[in-house]
């Protein structure tokens, strides 16, 4: 019977890669996490830093750094960071020289609340953001009688006015009513600016945007003191 040496050849040269590659991953498992790397998205604002991440990237009760890569639970890890309010999205890794990458999206804030109660942002999703130690965004300021029920609206009035080039420089602050009415600031003028409830908003900004360029341009702007926008097709504007 004629021995097949090629068959035998592919088997051996299979069965040794097959060990090879067994070697290299119980080897790399058996390393430990040298070192831990932070990133933050580029062009986010830093509300946390290294520090705070480290704290987060617990398991068994300790920091993974100098833990076995064998033993690091990936998204045990990721689920420890995404439970703080300040991220929005993260992905952890390990590489085989044994580093654990973390990669950050920090939250966006479009607004800040100052209640009766209470200061947050609230971001652009309408999640709620605590105040950080590390950074203080500029964002519209919404204070007064502010509830949890009220971030659906007020981040509809936010996006809105953030959409608009024009509404978003001219506009400075909000707030909020006891009626659930809105009163708008403006940076030119200081003008108040009766919005009513949050309704039939593009068709009011849309008749402010007009007062404002008829007044600027023939520069009466400063001559009022209130601009009402809750009449249905007209602005009614108060004189000093």
């Amino acid at each position: 019977m004629k021995i097949n040496w090629n068959y035998i050849k592919g088997l051996l040269i299979l069965g040794l890669v097959v060990f090879l590659y067994g070697f290299s991953m119980n080897k790399n498992s058996a390393k430990k996490v040298r070192e831990i790397i932070i990133e933050f998205e580029e062009g986010n604002n830093l509300f946390m830093n290294d520090q705070i991440v480290n704290k987060l990237l617990i398991q068994n009760g300790r920091t993974v750094k100098n833990q076995a890569k064998s033993v690091i639970d990936l998204h045990l890890l990721e689920t420890n960071v995404l439970s703080h309010p300040m991220v929005e999205d993260v992905a952890i890794y390990l590489t085989i020289d044994g580093l654990l990458k973390a990669e950050i999206k920090q939250r966006t804030p479009i607004a800040r609340i100052l209640s009766n109660t209470k200061s947050y942002y609230i971001d652009k999703q309408a999640k709620v953001m605590p105040l950080s130690e590390n950074h203080s965004a500029r964002v519209l300021l919404v204070s007064g009688d502010i509830k949890e029920a009220d971030i659906s609206e007020i981040h509809i009035l936010v996006t809105t006015i953030l959409k608009d080039e024009f509404l978003k420089k001219q506009l400075i602050s909000i707030q909020k009513m006891p009626n659930n009415e809105f009163v708008l600031n403006t940076r030119v003028g200081n003008q108040k600016i009766f919005l009513g409830k949050i309704e039939d908003l593009n068709h009011k900004f849309k008749n402010l945007k007009s007062f404002f360029n008829k007044t600027m341009t023939d520069k009466t702007i400063e001559n009022y003191i209130a601009i009402n926008l809750k009449y249905s097709n007209q602005v009614v504007c108060t004189k000093k």
